[in-house]
């Protein structure tokens, strides 16, 4: 097999730097996390009152006050949802998803790696308050995922890494129809109106050939708030954006190419760790480890996780490859999609994300999270495990 990196750049083009950042960024959202839990053990209270200090950003009538945590989560993480989108574009209209055969599969184990991890919880938490969480371990972490890849090196063939960026992606956008179907609140039609009239507006930019960026983020902006104020989750705002971003030059620009490399080094260095940073702080104080250890809802999370992600992913891959819907990708044994498949329990961006949407009450928010570290930390280590004897 030839060797890295002069193989993987072959193999994935574009994607190698992508793959790269993410990796890197995995270990700065690691960092991020170590320091959100030391914080939080350590100030107590402290940490919860920290970001939920009020921040007000506007003049009279026409400002938005919202506390820092919901800054983080609403306004910081649309632009990563924006990025989300740009290269979901990205790879329907250049990659992998363009040709439907090549993506059968992954796209089939993506399915697989959402559903049974969402139908294993929900089957577990049927008839309690806290069944509204059944999408949060349906979701992968594509930065931890990608770096624990990194970490084994040459061990792992390019193709492989390129099976998993195309699942995590495809999970991706699973994710944001999740979020924007059923975890957003009544929808005030006037400003959800005003928010499809805004995106129309970017397509009429585009239309007439406008290059420069300032007025494509100033209708971004208000396409933010206005979805904001609709009820659907503003994260959904930043997707849509990038989704409409053309894929074609405008004014001899390749806008799409350079709004990703601009802002993906800032979504993966700054924004994801700044929402670990917010969202990852438990006090393990007060006995938590041992509600979690009694706590169904943290069980049934971490199990979904485990078991849901490798055998959803895995028997969807297989049962593509028997029914002759794909082919895996060369030098791809088995064993390692196995690999692959438990790496997709390391849910965490995400899953917090959904966890901060399905749930109000601390303790249960508490014992979310317990259960998506337990969780991500097995499949990481099972993952790697399976990974590093593959070969």
């Amino acid at each position: 097999m030839p060797s890295e990196p002069g193989a993987l750049r072959r193999a994935l083009g574009p994607l190698s730097e992508f793959l790269h950042d993410e990796a890197a960024g995995g270990v700065v959202l690691l960092v991020a996390t170590v320091a959100a839990l030391v914080w939080a053990n350590a100030a107590g209270d402290g940490y919860e009152a920290a970001w939920h200090h009020e921040l007000r950003i506007g003049i009279g009538d026409a400002a938005l006050a919202l506390d820092l945590r919901h800054w983080v989560d609403d306004a910081l993480m649309a632009v990563f949802f924006f990025v989300v989108g740009l290269e979901i574009k990205r790879e329907l209209v250049s990659g992998e998803l363009q040709d439907r055969r090549a993506a059968a599969l992954p796209v089939l184990a993506a399915l697989g790696g959402v559903a049974l991890p969402a139908a294993i919880f929900a089957v577990t938490m049927r008839g309690t308050a806290e069944s509204a969480g059944w999408a949060v371990p349906a979701a992968t972490d594509i930065a931890f995922a990608v770096g624990v890849m990194a970490l084994l090196g040459d061990r792992v063939p390019s193709g492989l890494k390129l099976f998993l960026l195309t699942i995590a992606i495809v999970d991706d956008i699973a994710a944001i129809v999740l979020i924007a179907a059923f975890y957003s609140a009544g929808l005030a039609l006037s400003w959800l109106v005003l928010a499809v009239a805004g995106l129309g507006l970017v397509v009429v930019l585009q239309r007439l050939g406008v290059a420069r960026m300032w007025p494509y983020a100033a209708v971004g902006i208000v396409v933010w708030v206005a979805t904001h104020e609709s009820g659907v989750h503003a994260t959904i705002a930043g997707v849509a954006l990038g989704l409409l971003t053309p894929a074609r030059p405008i004014g001899g620009r390749r806008v799409l190419e350079q709004l990703e490399q601009r802002l993906h080094p800032i979504s993966a260095f700054a924004i994801v760790p700044l929402f670990a940073l917010a969202n990852a702080g438990v006090d393990f104080g007060g006995g938590v480890l041992g509600d979690a250890v009694h706590s169904r809802l943290a069980w049934a999370i971490g199990v979904s996780l485990v078991v849901g992600k490798a055998l959803g992913i895995s028997a969807a891959t297989f049962a593509g490859v028997r029914l002759g819907w794909g082919t895996l990708p060369a030098g791809v044994r088995p064993v390692q999609v196995a690999g692959v498949a438990a790496l997709g329990g390391i849910g965490f961006t995400v899953s917090l994300f959904i966890t901060q949407l399905a749930y109000e009450a601390p303790l249960t928010i508490t014992m979310a999270k317990v259960g998506i570290f337990a969780g991500s930390l097995v499949s990481g280590v099972l993952g790697a495990a399976i990974l590093a004897r593959g070969r």
